[in-house]
């Protein structure tokens, strides 16, 4: 499985105070009781005057950080947990430039959420991809173990935390790999290993077999490339699973985007097109996770996968493709290819009767347009129930989603004078077009996630680090977690 660095998560139940530690306290804490001389509340007390959050205070034997508990007046438990990941990611900026491999974190039972929550942001802040660097060894961050000094913290809790940032740690690394690595052969590859690990079914399918189900939108987005595509089809369903029919995730799987014949601009576009799997990674590692925690949930994950060149006998704009379905496409821009494969996916759902599909896919440029890498584009036909309890997890993991309008009006946009429809819309609404063009292929609850925003970075963004960014995983997994029944 491709290799990843993290920091460990452990419960501890006392302070070795060799290792730097970090003290959650309350502003009007009773310091001496904490161990502090007079001296060093003096200094805690000047320092909390100028209103700062993170103290850092160089006793003799060890390094203390005090972070004061955020005051919930006026802020919700999700944005005050935001912080503290923020807090993580501080701590581990002076962590490793100290050259420390290990901290404890304490503070009282009622403090454990938001232990776990700086925990979790220490964590994901230390994640590397150097597997390309020559001076790796110099570069590699020093922390390697985070302790955690609580009784509100349960080895489950540290077990399961354990989990998710390794699977959005793998994703991360999925998407930073480069495509003479990361093909569509050898993304199937890697979710079978992950598969293999974690304990879930996965099957692969080759191009002679995606002939044979008449994927046509998978296989027009490949026909300009040398290397074959491959449908990747997962499968979680242990004995004590709570749903009957399967939630279904779906993941767009480019692994390389050129956009086809309608070539992208290299500057700022095509240059981290390797990024265009995210999807899948996400979906992949969705799996992965919630198979390692045994979680009981039925739930199968779809990865349709290609690159889209602009070489060999590349379909051109104005070509006519028969997608799995039936459905007609007038293909006018070849760099509208990720709806084309999805296409084929949602409609080969339909075969599970699922009580819920969501796809995942960096598909448009409109939706990072219109919300940054600050949350994820979403709509689609589920439940309110459905839908709230999917924001709920976006907002647990603060990986927020925003309902895009899902008006009729836009899947006119769509009508084509040869064909059953368009694969663009035109030049406005682009997000929602290519929502409302997927929605031709589905007959049961569906959520459309449009992740071009969060899913790569150009430039460090706190936690998520730069490049790829893991989005989508922790989402899935709190709201398999949490909110599918």
């Amino acid at each position: 499985m491709i290799p990843f660095n993290k920091a460990l998560l452990k419960k501890t139940t006392q302070n070795s105070r060799k290792n730097p530690v970090l003290i959650l306290a309350s502003k009007n804490a009773d310091w001496s009781k904490l161990g502090f001389n007079a001296q060093e509340i003096v200094y805690i007390k000047t320092k909390l005057k100028d209103e700062q959050e993170l103290i850092v205070l160089n006793a003799i034997s060890e390094t203390i950080y005090i972070r004061t508990i955020i005051e919930s007046k006026d802020k919700s438990l999700y944005s005050i947990n935001e912080q503290y990941r923020k807090t993580g990611n501080t701590l581990s900026g002076l962590l490793n430039s100290q050259k420390e491999t290990t901290i404890t974190l304490s503070g009282a039972k009622e403090d454990a959420a938001s232990l776990l929550s700086i925990s979790e942001g220490l964590a994901l802040s230390s994640y590397q991809f150097l597997k390309y660097k020559g001076d790796a060894k110099k570069k590699l961050n020093s922390l390697t173990s985070i302790e955690i000094l609580c009784n509100g913290v349960t080895a489950k809790d540290i077990d399961e935390l354990n989990t998710i940032i390794e699977s959005t740690c793998i994703a991360r690394t999925l998407v930073n790999e480069p495509q003479n690595f990361l093909t569509a052969t050898e993304l199937s590859r890697q979710i079978s290993t992950m598969g293999k690990a974690a304990g879930f079914n996965v099957e692969v399918f080759n191009k002679a077999k995606i002939k044979t189900l008449k994927m046509g939108g998978l296989l027009a987005v490949n026909l300009g490339s040398q290397l074959p595509p491959t449908f990747t089809v997962m499968e979680y369903k242990p004995k004590n699973a709570k749903n009957k029919k399967p939630l279904v995730l779906i993941g767009k799987g480019v692994v390389y985007d050129t956009g086809g014949l309608s070539l992208k601009p290299t500057p700022n576009s095509m240059d981290s097109m390797k990024c265009d799997m995210a999807g899948g990674a996400a979906v992949a590692c969705t799996l992965y996770g919630i198979a390692k925690m045994k979680l009981p949930c039925y739930v199968i994950g779809l990865v349709p996968a290609t690159d889209n060149r602009p070489g060999e006998n590349a379909y051109v704009p104005g070509d006519v493709i028969t997608m799995m379905s039936g459905h007609t496409v007038e293909m006018l821009n070849a760099d509208a290819e990720g709806r084309m494969i999805l296409a084929d996916a949602l409609h080969y759902a339909k075969k599970y009767k699922p009580q819920l599909v969501i796809d995942l896919a960096t598909l448009t440029g409109a939706a990072a347009a219109a919300i940054g890498q600050y949350g994820i584009v979403a709509m689609g036909t589920a439940s309110e129930e459905q839908k709230n309890k999917l924001k709920a997890s976006g907002e647990n993991v603060y990986e927020r989603l925003v309902e895009f309008p899902f008006w009729d009006e836009y899947k006119d946009l769509l009508k084509s004078d040869l064909a059953d429809m368009k694969n663009i819309g035109g030049p406005v609404a682009g997000a929602i077009t290519a929502g409302k063009f997927l929605e031709y292929y589905i007959d049961y609850p569906w959520m459309h996630f449009d992740i071009a925003g969060p899913a790569y970075t150009n430039s460090n963004d706190n936690y998520r680090g730069k490049n790829g960014t893991g989005s989508g995983v922790r989402l899935l997994i709190d709201f398999i977690k949490n909110g599918l029944k």
